[in-house]
């Protein structure tokens, strides 16, 4: 089955949702660098070499905002991410831009890698909804609309306290807007309500691009319940698992937990910054001890939750690669490991129609529709 499962990802496009390599450069301090070679072997969960070997041949880029960043600084800083891509599209041959399905399928054909991006955190969009034509023009396909607080646009599914207990009126027209323009809707990160506001708008389907389903993790928000993703079915939309072990096993949610208070406390008491090498070397030290991780059984568990739930027309990839830091399931440690995922897939006896839906078809069938009688 190993060898079947290598051979099948060599064969079909696999695309993921959600892989956070422009905000992983700009904190390694590479934001303004416009000659980035990724055809080495990183310390990251993406580069070429891993791409080549896993056979991932369309992963988003997700243009991140974090959530402490104002309007203004949030704009300057998704524009340089932005402009990042474009010059590791420039630099690296093996690399192409995607605008759409068929710009992957012919990267494909030619042995390319496609970088579709999608913007994590609509604050840059600010109060100003002609932005949101700008960010397309300049190649974002999807916006997740929030992310660890509320913002102009809705309430975040992290956020304790919900500013609008759903979408704000800007929120509502802006849903209006990105159907009108063929941007994607993604509902990941969300609060419950700002989920069912949107599902009540929308006339396209939906993306949740690094979510996986709440009944594996009782009580964290921040993943889609059951009935979410009925909804998400009933709007012909996908659900991209997310392969972080918080997000696919309870027990691995909990301990990274105990293990995230811990360390505040620590690095509270000795008055360090959250950044400082002693506190990584801290966190490294209890995650050695702990043992937290998931396994790629328990990915596997979450596709089969969502089959078994709506069917195989509703899942993708969405690992949230480069994004997670050290908290990633045994075998599923970086893009390289895709194989595996597809060889558990045929173990499970999933066919090779449900394997190419849930690698590409399902998300390209979303985008299509998102980008039809669009207007620009």
């Amino acid at each position: 089955m190993k060898n079947r499962a290598e051979k099948l990802s060599k064969e079909i496009i696999i695309t993921d949702g959600h892989i956070d390599l422009p905000y992983k450069l700009y904190k390694d301090g590479l934001i303004n660098e416009k000659k980035i070679n990724l055809n080495i072997d990183s310390n990251g969960n993406f580069d070429i070499p891993k791409a080549k070997t896993g056979g991932l041949n369309s992963p988003f880029m997700s243009i991140y905002i974090p959530s402490d960043k104002k309007e203004k600084e949030a704009f300057e800083l998704s524009n340089s991410l932005i402009e990042l891509v474009q010059n590791i599209i420039e630099f690296n041959e093996d690399f192409e831009a995607a605008l759409s399905p068929k710009d992957v399928v012919h990267n494909f054909t030619n042995k390319k890698i496609s970088l579709p991006m999608g913007m994590e955190n609509g604050s840059a969009i600010g109060e100003n909804i002609k932005n949101l034509k700008l960010f397309f023009d300049k190649g974002i396909r999807y916006i997740t609309l929030t992310h660890a607080k509320n913002n102009q646009i809705c309430d975040s599914s992290y956020d304790k306290d919900k500013k609008w207990h759903g979408l704000s009126e800007f929120g509502k027209k802006l849903i209006v807007e990105m159907n009108s323009i063929g941007m994607m809707i993604d509902v990941s990160h969300v609060s419950d309500d700002a989920f069912f506001d949107i599902m009540k708008i929308t006339s396209k389907p939906v993306i949740a691009s690094h979510s996986s389903p709440r009944a594996l993790t009782p009580g964290f928000e921040r993943n889609v319940s059951d009935e979410m993703i009925k909804l998400i079915s009933k709007n012909k939309g996908v659900i991209l698992v997310n392969f972080g072990s918080s997000f696919v096993n309870i027990n691995s949610n909990l301990l990274f937990n105990e293990i995230n208070s811990e360390v505040e406390k620590w690095r509270l008491k000795n008055k360090y910054e959250i950044s400082e090498s002693q506190v990584i070397e801290y966190r490294e030290s209890l995650i050695k001890d702990k043992n937290p991780f998931a396994d790629i059984t328990d990915v596997l568990d979450a596709i089969d939750h969502i089959n078994n739930l709506v069917g195989d027309e509703h899942i993708g990839f969405g690992s949230d690669f480069d994004g997670l830091g050290n908290t990633l399931p045994t075998k599923l440690k970086d893009v390289s490991n895709y194989p595996n995922l597809i060889e558990g897939l045929l173990d499970r006896g999933y066919s090779k129609d449900s394997i190419e839906k849930i690698c590409y078809k399902n998300l390209f069938r979303v985008w299509e529709t998102n980008l039809q009688n669009h207007q620009i």
